[in-house]
Formats: structure tokens, sequence, C-alpha cells
């Protein structure tokens, strides 16, 4: 069904991987490259936006150390957010504020209501745009910024909304990383390979990439957007994102996949993978996110949750569902980016399985 697509030049190359309970099956069609090698089973994508759920999986991973607290202002570890100005109105100027109602906590870092997030407000934008935090858009270029020059520049910024008040897309990632590496006293991608990646398996997985030869090419629609001899992950980011930076392979993310349809499998706790995993939102908080997780569909910890399964998506160009009830999960990895995909493709590699 999908292999079309390739033949007809739509798509450099895809890997579907689908498995259900003992049984997996993966296919490998096209190159690294419209004029590349031939793709392989173990090629490197930069699966974006699946960084998400594992920055929440390492954050529920301290949750139930108790080193974090759901509901504890996260002043103490972000003291750059502390006693945060809120907009007035949201869509009004960036200098009229009033106080925050209340500090801004883990839940709402993990839920996306920090008050922060992919926002409408054109004056909120710009002023992102001149900080340089590139929360958003495609994860290149990265943002030239450390880990503390970031969050100093976040602080400045006004919230849109009341902590707690609305789901906005996607800062909130993005700060949990930070607020994990203060907790822990180490780098983000330190932490996310002692706990998550080396216990699961998932060797491929990093904020650089393990073999520059398995690292395939990312297209915007036709278009180059970062090329694999010269991409921006064969050297160390200044500002590890977790909110896209990863770079995985279809049996890396797998691994990450099955554990958390195993209840935690030895990483996290059952009670800490329900709650990933059921929706968190309000229905007045998902009837104003409809437009970007759509209909039916809420959030839970980096992920979405709606129809009997979860998952989520990596912009340049990756799909990923799990339902449970069928014990199936479903990931596609492909090059182009997801916004560029014709309709028809997307309606297809949109099924929870193929």
């Amino acid at each position: 069904m999908l292999s079309k697509y390739v033949d007809d030049g739509v798509l450099a190359g895809l890997v579907s991987l689908v498995s259900r309970g003992d049984e997996t099956r993966v296919e490998v069609i096209g190159r690294t490259a419209f004029d590349g090698p031939e793709l392989q089973r173990d090629s490197l994508f930069r699966v974006a936006s699946f960084t998400k759920p594992i920055v929440a999986a390492a954050a529920m991973i301290l949750v139930d150390e108790l080193r974090l607290s759901m509901d504890t202002p996260v002043d103490d570890l972000l003291p750059e957010l502390a006693h945060p100005a809120v907009l007035r109105q949201p869509d009004g100027p960036i200098d009229d504020t009033v106080p925050a109602a209340r500090p801004i906590t883990l839940r709402d870092l993990l839920t996306f209501r920090l008050g922060l997030g992919e926002s409408d407000n054109p004056a909120l934008r710009q002023r992102e745009d001149e900080l340089e935090l590139r929360t958003f858009g495609p994860p290149v270029p990265r943002t030239p910024l450390d880990p503390d020059e970031w969050m100093r520049r976040l602080g400045t910024l006004p919230l849109q909304f009341q902590p707690g008040e609305r789901w906005l897309y996607s800062t909130g990632s993005h700060v949990l990383g930070v607020l994990i590496a203060r907790a822990t006293g180490q780098p983000l991608g330190d932490f996310l390979r002692e706990r998550i990646f080396e216990p699961l398996g998932m060797h491929d997985t990093a904020f650089t990439a393990s073999d520059p030869a398995r690292l395939t090419t990312a297209y915007v629609g036709n278009d180059v957007l970062d090329t694999a001899f010269g991409s921006q992950w064969l050297s160390e980011p200044p500002f590890p994102d977790a909110s896209g930076g990863l770079i995985s392979t279809a049996d890396d993310f797998h691994a990450f996949a099955r554990m958390l349809l195993a209840g935690g499998d030895g990483v996290l706790s059952p009670a800490a993978v329900a709650e990933m995993t059921t929706d968190q939102l309000t229905p007045a908080q998902r009837a104003a996110a409809v437009d970007f997780l759509g209909p039916e569909t809420g959030w839970g910890y980096g992920l979405s949750v709606g129809g009997g399964r979860y998952g989520w998506a990596g912009g340049l160009g990756a799909l990923w569902s799990t339902t449970p009830a069928e014990q199936t999960i479903s990931i596609l990895l492909t090059q182009r980016a997801l916004w560029t995909w014709p309709e028809e493709l997307f309606a297809e590699a949109s099924a929870p399985a193929w």
C-alpha cells in the first residue's frame, strides 16, 4: 500500500514496523536519499517529536523515585519561571500583563498546559524568534543557546495563558528537558542513555547520529532540509532539544513502545505508564486543541490519546500508534516532512496498522 509512494517519487524510502504480541513484521523500501544508497532496517532517522514521549517517560522515572512531584511548583529547579507574567488578553500586546494565578508545575509541563506553546499571537511569536528559542517548526537549525541561557531568555516572555488553562504545543517538552537535567545533575542525553536507552537496548537513539553512514537525508517536500554527511546531528547540540532532537531507528523506537505496552517493563512503574497514556485534558481544552490534535483526541504525557490507542508523530516524517486492546504497535519512518505529504498518503499511513 505504501510502496507506491516510493515508486512514484513522493518518498525517498520508508521503514514500516508492525508488531502484534510476539510477532513483528518490518518492511524496508527505497533509499536513504533520492540519489542515495539503499535504505536499511537500521538506517537512522530524525524522529523529531517522537522525542516528546521519551522525555516524558524520563520525567516519570523521577516521579517514581520521588525525586520530582507532579504538583509541586518547579520554581526551585526553574527559577526563571517563578512568578511569571501572563498576557491580559491572549491576543493582546506582550507588555500588557497580569500576575500568574498560580505557579507552574511538572504536570503543566507534561500536559503542555504551562501557558506557552505554538502561539497564534504574532507579537509573542516574533519575540520568540528574536530570542532564538526555536520552539516553533522543525528542529533545523538548532538554537545556538545552552540550556541556562535558553531558560533565561524564555523567562523574559509572558505566558499567553494562565498555568493549567490551555493546551499549547510544545514548549513544555523543551522546558522539561532542562528540568530533568537540573534535577539529576547530569546532561539530559546522559540520563536518557543510562535510564532508558541502555536498559531497553536502544543503542542508536541519541541527540547525535551514532553512525553517519547510516543517517538518512531529510526533506521538506522534494527540497533537502538536512543532508546525511553535512548534518547538524553529527555534532553535539548546545541545547539538547527534548521536544524534537533525537535520532533513532525503527527497532529502537519499537523497544520504547513495547516498554509502554508492557506496563513499564522495569523502566517505569505501571502507574506511571497508565498516567502517561491517559487523556489529561478537559473537554474544553480538547475542543480548543481540535485543529491540532484532531477530533476526539486528547493528550497524555508527551503523546496523544484517543480512539482506543495512543501514540504521536514526528514532523520530519514519522508516525507511531499503539492499540493496547490488540497488543499492536505500528511505526512508520520516512524522510519527508509530514506537512508536505499528499493527503492520501497521510490517510493511508495514519491507519492503526498496515
